[in-house]
């Protein structure tokens, strides 16, 4: 006669746990990429309540001493355009978001726009909220 154990263990495994995990991560790094802004100097922006979808694959900064900034490294005024033809053989849609200080003056953007509208570039102007 053999004995039989009446309890018998479950060899399973449960995904809903692994499953919380991963959408908790997900929602934490989502959150944490809209936070981060890896291009760009330390400008006073203007505020604005127009936003955009759009997202630029250059980044622009004109600082209130009329110093330029394109991707995280400072250029002389006279380079930028030079750059910018360079930069516009790089990305399929050349666009570049603009951040112009407070204290810049008009002519200073207008002249740039102007620059980056002739070798074909759209531009998104940042403001804070």
């Amino acid at each position: 006669m053999s004995i039989k154990s009446r309890n018998k263990v479950s060899v399973s495994f449960s995904m809903s746990s692994m499953t919380d995990i991963v959408f908790l991560l997900l929602i934490f790094f989502i959150i944490l990429s809209t936070l981060v802004s890896p291009f760009g100097a330390k400008v006073d922006l203007p505020t604005g309540k127009a936003r955009t979808k759009e997202h630029p694959k250059i980044s622009v900064s004109i600082r209130p001493d009329l110093s330029y900034n394109i991707d995280g490294q400072d250029v002389r005024k006279d380079q930028v355009e030079a750059i910018l033809v360079k930069r516009k053989a790089e990305v399929d849609k050349p666009s570049i978001v603009l951040r112009v200080d407070k204290q810049v003056p008009t002519g200073e953007t207008v002249g740039f726009l102007s620059v980056a509208k002739e070798y074909g570039f759209s531009v998104v102007i940042a403001t804070k909220p």
